[in-house]
């Protein structure tokens, strides 16, 4: 039906009035309509509803003029609020969606990415106070790669999480000094090197424009920001507005009142002074520190010469291009993509099996679920089939190992199916993470560090398999136990017979907390150190590397001595060697240590967000943690919700009276105290045989820890290679100082080192 083209006026009962175009009764073409409240609208009408362009005032002196789509706001305008704050981008159903630029009331302003309404993707936040931000938004709040500039002249550069620092970074100060480090919720937290103003300061050219090589491409606040909004056809004025805006052009900085200026060009470093070349050319003073923070408390410093720094760097450098790389049988499979091919492999894979194990009724497990036969198999065609879809992988064949053993065991670990494929099969994917270890294994963790995958030999995948009904009992038995969870054993078949083994495992480490140590204990002692030029941050120290014993509640104590010889017992039954404790430490700031604490200018607040979005409420950084405190549990202010390493019980301490407890950290949590989970003690430092370096400032000897646990790698069989190599090693070592022996001596060797050394009683 065309368009009549007719002009008239029409009043309606309740007071409204169109004055326009009419297609048939409804409103089209031209048009005005006036609310009874005031509203007033102006424009576009399509089918009697707002679609096109036009101008909407409201009583209260708001207005919105731009596009219309179905009586929504959908396209490009600018929506002006009776209270001066304006907004100019993308819309979509009402709701800032895509490229856009925001000036609230107290002058604050906001460009960049938008979704559904919130800040998200790439942005520059600007506070009247001349502090502002570049970088990444999530859910409206800092997260992921950017860079900050306080009003001060203070920079720092790095990774924000839910609007803290978190995770590596580098922090200039207005004075030209450079702190190179980790923080953990906004705090300095882990080893960094602290580089004073005049001093000679390292390159950073591998931080420079990260803005531009984030892979997932959230971080492009260039040429690539326009690209990322929708282009059709009522959305391509969002590219008008890139144009407009001069700070989302394809070169662009931020300079702040010292001279600092943050480039954003690819080929320039991330952070560059003013006056760099010329201090370096006036000569400066070498001497930097190497620092460690616990929760923005300083507690270690070695002061060193910049060109010892430089040298061990290159000389690890050099040790590591000029080491040949040892390849697994398998790790040449996949080629350049060996990994992307890995990971989406198993997520398809996963994601087939769990769906279809899931819908069969819940029944116990037989003794058929363990045999030969107990198999899912599949053909994962490139192009897709009736029961599998297409991917953009290697053609493949998958098989699942007893389906209904492993369904028990989530079930018994409290997991739902539906929260496992969503960790491991969701769209986030699978991250790699290198191998704390000797085997070659590929490694794989989950984004929400719920789960650890790891590529298993043939004779490991035998071990569990062979073990694995024994093993189904004593974790049904147990709830408490400490050996590694298993969730899922799986290979992948390539066309040319090609196979690859994966067993996924509970993450013992997933906690909110950050990890400042980890250890692999034995309780052996040949071999068993870390090399000094090795270790970082990230490194598993071993046992001779141990720096401290842990000194816990009697209650805590005995229920965790007596898991771990029903645990080792087990072990030992299953003829299982090599098998070691995993001890993570979370390290609480000594007790009042406030004014050892950098100054807060360097860790200002920011004015809150307007709008109640609060990006930065950083108060809770300025809380410093005043060690442990053990209190009677209250389920009603714990997070009680399971995870891959939570199950048991809640454990009892002496200390309250035999009552069930809960760890409080000040400034941070209440947490439920379980075996290997949430465990406070007491680290007292040992003393050193060796002389410490006099640069080397240790400056505390007993911190509240709290600690996390589980044995693992326990698919070691002490077979006939493993009596040989016993015996050979027994010639050029003691007996029991090397790492393989006999399962009831190793195991008793386990528990002895653990009680002796790590975990003795307290005097």
């Amino acid at each position: 039906m065309e368009d009549d083209g007719r002009f008239e006026e029409k009043c309606f009962s309740n007071g409204d009035v169109y004055v326009g175009k009419f297609k048939g009764i409804l409103p089209h073409g031209d048009g005005k309509y006036t609310w009874s409240n005031g509203t007033v609208y102006e424009g576009d009408w399509i089918d009697g509803k707002r679609t096109g362009k036009g101008l909407i005032t409201w009583p209260s002196g708001a207005k919105y003029e731009g596009e219309f789509s179905g009586s929504y706001l959908h396209g490009h305008g600018t929506f002006t609020k009776s209270n001066g704050c304006v907004y100019t981008g993308g819309w979509r159903m009402n709701a800032h969606h895509g490229i856009g630029q925001k000036v609230y009331s107290n002058s604050d302003s906001y460009e960049g990415l938008w979704k559904e309404g919130i800040r998200e993707g790439s942005g520059r936040y600007t506070w009247n106070n001349g502090s502002s931000y570049i970088g990444n938004w999530k859910k409206g709040k800092i997260d992921g790669r950017g860079i900050m500039t306080w009003g001060n002249g203070d920079i720092f550069d790095g990774c924000w999480s839910n609007g803290l620092r978190q995770g590596s970074g580098v922090y200039r100060f207005s004075d030209g000094g450079l702190y190179i480090g980790t923080w953990s919720k906004g705090l300095k937290d882990g080893k960094g090197t602290y580089y004073p103003s005049g001093s000679k300061q390292p390159p950073l050219n591998k931080w420079c424009s990260i803005l531009n090589t984030d892979d997932s491409g959230h971080i492009r606040l260039n040429r690539r920001l326009s690209e990322k909004a929708p282009v059709s056809g009522r959305s391509k004025s969002l590219r008008h507005l890139s144009h407009r805006t001069p700070s989302l052009d394809a070169n662009w900085s931020l300079q702040n009142p010292s001279g600092d200026c943050i480039c954003r060009d690819s080929s320039s470093a991330l952070l560059q002074t003013s006056n760099e070349g010329q201090s370096e050319a006036s000569g400066m003073s070498n001497m930097v520190s190497e620092r460690e923070y616990m929760q923005g408390v300083l507690i270690m410093e070695r002061i060193k010469q910049y060109s010892e720094i430089l040298h061990n760097k290159n000389k690890r450098q050099n040790k590591f291009s000029m080491k040949p790389v040892k390849k697994s049988s398998f790790m040449d499979i996949f080629e350049d993509r060996r990994s992307y091919y890995l990971k989406l492999n198993l997520q398809l894979g996963i994601r087939y099996t769990v769906g279809k194990i899931t819908p069969i009724p819940a029944r116990e497990v037989r003794s058929s679920d363990f045999g030969d036969r107990a198999r899912i198999r599949m053909y994962f065609p490139k192009d897709g089939s009736q029961l599998t879809p297409p991917h953009c992988s290697l053609d493949f064949y998958w098989k699942d190992y007893c389906p209904m053993v492993f369904r028990n065991l989530r079930e018994m670990f409290k997991l739902d199916a539906a929260e496992y494929m969503m960790s491991i099969c969701g769209d986030c994917g699978l991250k790699d993470i290198s191998s704390p270890g000797k085997s070659g294994s590929i490694f794989f963790i989950s984004q929400d560090d719920k789960f650890v995958i790891k590529t298993l030999k043939k004779y490991e995948l035998k071990v569990l398999l062979n073990m694995l009904p024994k093993y189904y009992n004593h974790v049904g038995s147990y709830e408490n136990t400490l050996i590694t969870k298993f969730f899922g054993v799986h290979r992948i078949t390539l066309r040319g017979g090609k196979k690859v083994r994966f067993v996924v495992m509970g993450n013992m480490f997933c906690t909110e907390l950050h990890i400042h140590r980890r250890y692999d204990l034995k309780g052996s002692s040949q071999g068993r150190y870390t090399r000094k030029e090795k270790i970082n941050s990230n490194s598993t120290l071993k046992d001779l590397d141990l720096k401290y014993e842990f000194h816990m509640d009697k209650k805590l104590r005995e229920s965790l001595f007596k898991q771990i010889s029903l645990d080792c017992k087990f072990l030992e039954s299953q003829h299982i060697i090599d098998y070691s404790l995993l001890l993570g430490l979370h390290f609480r700031a000594p007790e009042n240590l406030k004014a050892l604490v950098e100054p807060p200018r360097s860790m200002q607040r920011l004015h809150s967000l307007p709008s109640g979005d609060d990006i930065l409420k950083q108060g809770e950084q300025l809380i410093i943690p005043n060690g442990l405190l053990l209190v009677a549990h209250e389920p009603s202010f714990v997070n009680t919700t399971p995870g891959p390493h939570i199950r048991g019980n809640t454990l009892r301490a002496y200390s309250i009276g035999d009552r069930e407890v809960d760890v409080l950290l000040p400034g941070t949590a209440r947490l439920r105290v379980q075996l290997g989970v949430n465990m406070p003690a007491q680290a007292t430092r040992l003393l050193q045989e060796d002389k410490v370096e006099e640069s080397e400032i240790e400056l505390f000897e007993v911190y509240d820890v709290v600690l996390y646990m589980g044995i693992i790698d326990i698919l070691q069989e002490y077979n006939i290679k493993k009596k040989i190599e016993h015996a050979y090693k027994s010639i050029q070592f003691d007996p029991m100082s090397v790492s393989v022996i006999e399962p009831r001596t190793y195991a008793q060797r386990f528990i002895n080192f653990m009680d002796k050394k790590v975990f003795p009683e307290s005097p």
